[in-house]
């Protein structure tokens, strides 16, 4: 569906987010205080954390983009915390600088005071997909946002995009604005101070860096970078200002939850109603075709052409009053089958039967498979599921359907033995006698009226058809081999029905195979209820609210 792609995007961020921040940080609220330092390209960010802790600890990159492991400051007190990677998980822990983006270096830095931390994050506008998308998971694991931006790039789009996000989520948020020559100071500046206005961050700290050269080890000079470093020196060492910074942050990410949800909920709702509009589809396409099987055996459609010749070859000959009544028919026309090669006409029309019922059924699954493929090529969801064969019924299903009619014929043979079992008029004629019966209750199948046609549909041979019916009833009784027509004919669609079934199946596999069965909006609604409900238990910023 159209609003996949973007619901597994917001998916996996809100997975990522649990695992990376959610979860460990409400496990230890007292954790330290985690400042990540992000920012457009080239804006200075790692000579700013290395000039904030008086070390070359984050290497600056020459070129463009930088692709290297993100670096995590902190004081050799709080190294352990950061070590045991409860907070952000999914990268490996290293002591050294590596070019692999998933691996995160920590580095101790005994100028920066205990209970505070930087993280040194990619470029939020590289033109590295990747670094991207790592700078947006470090940003979500962030307790507070320092965002470093130039004169020359503070109006850039991408930055005040993640800005935004960051403040819908309660993300803290602290802005320096770097390298600003003297002259623009004041004017850039205040159209700052504007557009952070107009975005309700007015109330972010700013601080406003100049023009400097670096010192011999590439720092910032200390009066230079004075303000921002007090800054934090007085958060690091205010344990309750670091603890109203977590739990407004984290506050803000768990009421965040409940409209990101929300969002996955609608999705995952247009996700089930598109699968069951599709399985609506595949299931109307082939109860069109039982339907047809049904009126094939209602309009007497089946009886037309080879089986009504060999139904009329067969009571037209005698041969079927002639198995009713003795064995030796049988013995006689064996020895002539087996001596002229001519099958005998109860097996001709066996035969005509068995031929006549797959041809219907072959012809219904192909019909059924072309309205489905055709529905499903129609619908946004449908046309991304199907492939080629489904357009054609499976390549077995001729086979399948030999065998369906072969099983049920004797199944016929079988439920006509078992009734004629205390009959002693066809115990005489033992199998043979059964297999005449049980012709003729598949012929009274192929009928609307649920019996041996007569009247305009056998013109030719009424006459022995209607003596043959006369034999029936005599045998069996007259609601007896009704009823017999009505098993067989109930046997038969149940068994259409499990082809017909399977051969739909190929498409609904495709859709049950997406697991939407399980009603996932409902479960992700509950599951956001539950947590603002326990946010607003917890009061973290010392409210309801």
């Amino acid at each position: 569906m159209p609003s996949a792609e973007e619901a597994r995007r917001v998916g996996a961020a809100l997975v990522a987010q649990l695992d990376d921040y959610l979860l460990p940080r409400l496990a230890r609220l007292d954790a330290p205080l985690l400042v990540v330092v992000g920012g457009s390209t080239g804006a200075g960010k790692s000579t700013l954390v290395n000039s904030l802790v008086r070390a070359p600890v984050s290497a600056a990159g020459v070129l463009r983009p930088t692709t290297r492991s993100p670096v995590l400051v902190s004081n050799p007190a709080d190294l352990a915390w950061f070590r045991q990677g409860q907070l952000l998980p999914g990268l490996v822990r290293t002591p050294e600088s590596s070019a692999d983006p998933r691996t995160l270096q920590i580095v101790s830095a005994p100028a920066l005071g205990a209970g505070l931390a930087f993280l040194d994050a990619p470029d939020v506008d590289s033109v590295v997909e990747g670094n991207r998308k790592l700078a947006a998971q470090l940003f979500a694991a962030a307790d507070l946002w320092l965002f470093v931006t130039t004169a020359a790039r503070y109006a850039d789009n991408v930055p005040w995009e993640l800005l935004t996000t960051a403040r819908l989520r309660g993300t803290v948020i602290a802005l320096v604005l770097d390298r600003v020559p003297a002259e623009a100071a004041g004017e850039v500046t205040a159209h700052l101070r504007e557009m952070l206005a107009a975005r309700n961050l007015g109330a972010a700290p700013l601080f406003v860096l100049p023009e400097t050269t670096l010192d011999g080890q590439g720092l910032i000079a200390e009066d230079v970078v004075g303000p921002l470093h007090d800054w934090f020196g007085q958060l690091a060492a205010d344990a309750n200002a670091r603890s109203a910074v977590v739990r407004q942050t984290l506050d803000g990410a768990l009421a965040a939850l409940g409209p990101a949800v929300a969002g996955l909920a609608d999705a995952a709702d247009e996700q089930s109603v598109a699968a069951h509009a599709l399985d609506e589809r595949v299931a109307i396409a082939y109860r069109n075709a039982r339907q047809v099987v049904v009126e094939g055996l209602r309009d007497g459609r089946l009886l037309r052409g080879e089986v009504l010749a060999r139904w009329q070859e067969f009571v037209g000959t005698g041969e079927f009053m002639r198995t009713l009544e003795n064995r030796v028919g049988l013995l006689r026309d064996r020895v002539v089958s087996a001596i002229t090669g001519r099958p005998l006409p109860g097996r001709n029309l066996q035969t005509a039967l068995e031929s006549q019922l797959v041809t219907l059924l072959r012809g219904v699954a192909t019909d059924a498979a072309e309205q489905a493929y055709s529905a499903w090529q129609a619908h946004p969801a449908g046309a991304a599921l199907l492939d080629p064969e489904l357009q054609r019924a499976s390549a077995d299903l001729p086979q399948r359907a030999d065998r369906l009619v072969r099983d049920w014929q004797q199944w016929v043979l079988g439920l006509v033995r078992e009734q004629s079992a205390e009959k002693r008029v066809v115990a005489r004629g033992a199998a043979y006698a059964v297999n005449g019966a049980g012709l003729a209750v598949m012929i009274a199948v192929f009928t609307s009226t649920a019996f041996i046609p007569t009247g305009l549909e056998l013109a030719v041979g009424a006459g022995t058809t209607v003596a043959a019916q006369k034999v029936l009833e005599a045998v069996f009784g007259d609601q007896a081999i009704r009823g017999l027509a009505n098993r067989a004919r109930e046997d038969l669609l149940f068994r259409v029905g499990e082809l017909l079934d399977a051969e739909a199946a190929r498409y609904t596999n495709r859709t049950a195979a997406t697991g939407l069965d399980i009603e996932p909006a409902a479960d992700l609604r509950r599951a956001a209820l539950d947590v603002e409900a326990a946010r607003v238990e917890l009061a973290l910023t010392g409210s309801a609210t």
